[in-house]
């Protein structure tokens, strides 16, 4: 006997009937019906996390702006660590790697690129910061119980013992609020007895094209809006069954007890439905081409929707300077 081979559920994408004017084809591209199609809704916007809907756009646009805010959108980041002293279990090169992650508060738009490396930075292109910390304790220490964690007083170093050092007139324009580590309490070494750390800190204005610390965003990513239908009526403990197929949020259950698709949007292309046999064919699930499900999740130097309007910017300019070479080449 031969063994029977599984099916495969293919899922189907809907192809909006005026996905050709949203840019979808070029022969049928149309300027004035693009523009009263594309749509940018905000869903949430929760202090650093925003989700936002852009519709009747082409994919390689919106994968475009997901690219910049990645790789393109300038940050200020620790690029030099000077070490005076160190005498902790951390190796200089480790330790400096973990400073340069520490996000920064800090607008890279005030700030101008550092063309030299070789040379001292100045008051527009560089943020200077120091940490000093030393291992203290509150007792003698000949006391027995000394090297109990209750007893000593500083054992670890945080982001908050970072200390800006303003160049020239920065004392001046930027006030101190405004500038150092965004988060207090990112833990950057563990001190014990005879351990202490003397470090100057050098921030610079880059991008995470050269280096992932620049970048101003946790994650950036997007998804197709899911279209779920029910092709028949479903009731009582198929109802039930097919509510707990989906994520929370999907598919609920009204008062006769039948089921129906409340938010489409939850679903997590989940194929659960398909282990059984007698409500496989009750749904039709699809993704609609032109409907991009958006998510911005900022490390806090810029706000999210400063840096889609960075990226929208950035591309902007990109485009200008493609025309222009085409427009000299004629």
């Amino acid at each position: 006997m031969t063994e029977e081979k599984p099916r495969l559920h293919l899922r189907e994408y809907k192809v909006d009937p005026d996905a050709k004017d949203c840019g979808f084809d070029d022969e049928f591209w149309n300027f004035e019906k693009f523009k009263s199609k594309f749509h940018i809704n905000i869903v949430s916007y929760k202090h650093m996390d925003m989700e936002f809907d852009v519709i009747g756009v082409h994919p390689a646009i919106v994968n475009a702006f997901r690219r910049i805010m990645l790789s393109e959108i300038p940050t200020m980041a620790i690029e030099k660590v000077l070490i005076y002293n160190n005498t902790t279990i951390i190796q200089d090169e480790v330790l400096a790697h973990r400073l340069g992650l520490i996000p920064l508060r800090a607008d890279a738009r005030l700030f101008e690129y550092k063309t030299d490396d070789s040379e001292e930075g100045t008051e527009n292109d560089t943020l200077e910061f120091e940490l000093k910390f030393k291992y203290t304790r509150k007792g003698k220490d000949g006391h027995k119980d000394a090297q109990t964690e209750n007893y000593v007083k500083n054992t670890s170093v945080y982001s908050n013992h970072i200390k800006w050092l303003p160049k020239g007139r920065q004392v001046s324009l930027y006030k101190e609020i405004d500038i150092g580590p965004i988060h207090d309490d990112i833990l950057i070494a563990r001190m014990r007895p005879g351990h202490e750390l003397d470090l100057k800190l050098v921030a610079v204005k880059g991008i995470g094209q050269d280096h992932a610390k620049f970048s101003p965003v946790a994650t950036a990513y997007y998804r197709l809006l899911p279209e779920i239908k029910l092709n028949r009526t479903v009731s009582g403990c198929d109802a039930r069954l097919l509510k707990q197929c989906f994520s929370p949020g999907v598919i609920e259950i009204d008062e006769q007890q039948k089921a129906y698709v409340k938010n489409a949007r939850y679903d997590s292309n989940s194929r659960n439905v398909f282990r059984y046999p007698h409500l496989s064919d009750a749904v039709s699930m699809s993704r609609v081409q032109n409907h991009f499900i958006f998510n911005i999740e900022s490390v806090g130097s810029l706000k999210p929707d400063e840096i889609f309007v960075e990226a929208v910017k950035c591309l902007k300019k990109k485009c200008r300077m493609f025309l222009d070479e085409i427009s000299e080449d004629k």
